[in-house]
């Protein structure tokens, strides 16, 4: 029963991965860049904690981080914690550029909600989060931290 509730999972993060694609694209961004520009919005971070954030490597996150640095969407500054690995700031134009994004992404995730409905929407969230600690957990305790 659980595996094909876990192929179900599977399909719908296809789905929402293409759909985030999508959206991205629209901005002249991808996925992976619009992820970097959201998880650099909180606060300034490394790659390597941007990347435990996203639950990719760090070389991933550097190559993309490098793109927006050149692009002007993210800026570099000094870590006073390691000298070569400075923090990924959000710059101004990186801000709006996530801005814009966040909005297509919104129209989408509405219509979605609609769909489903409150109720399910909500019980779906409850799940996830759930299901989420559980696996967490687990990694956490196999991990030994």
């Amino acid at each position: 029963m659980m595996t094909s509730r876990v192929a179900l999972l599977v399909e719908a993060a296809g789905h929402l991965r293409r759909t985030g694609e999508a959206i991205a694209a629209i901005e002249g961004q991808t996925q992976a860049r619009w992820q970097v520009l959201s998880v650099t919005s909180d606060r300034p971070m490394t790659a390597s904690q941007a990347a435990r954030r996203l639950g990719v490597t760090r070389q991933a996150v550097q190559r993309v981080a490098n793109e927006l640095v050149e692009e002007g969407l993210l800026a570099p500054e000094p870590n006073r914690d390691h000298r070569t690995s400075p923090l990924l700031r959000l710059t101004a134009a990186g801000k709006e550029k996530l801005d814009r994004l966040t909005e297509r992404a919104e129209v989408f995730h509405e219509q979605v909600t609609s769909a489903l409905g409150p109720d399910q929407a909500g019980q779906a969230a409850d799940a996830l989060h759930t299901l989420l600690a559980v696996l967490r957990q687990r990694e956490d305790g196999r991990s030994g931290r």
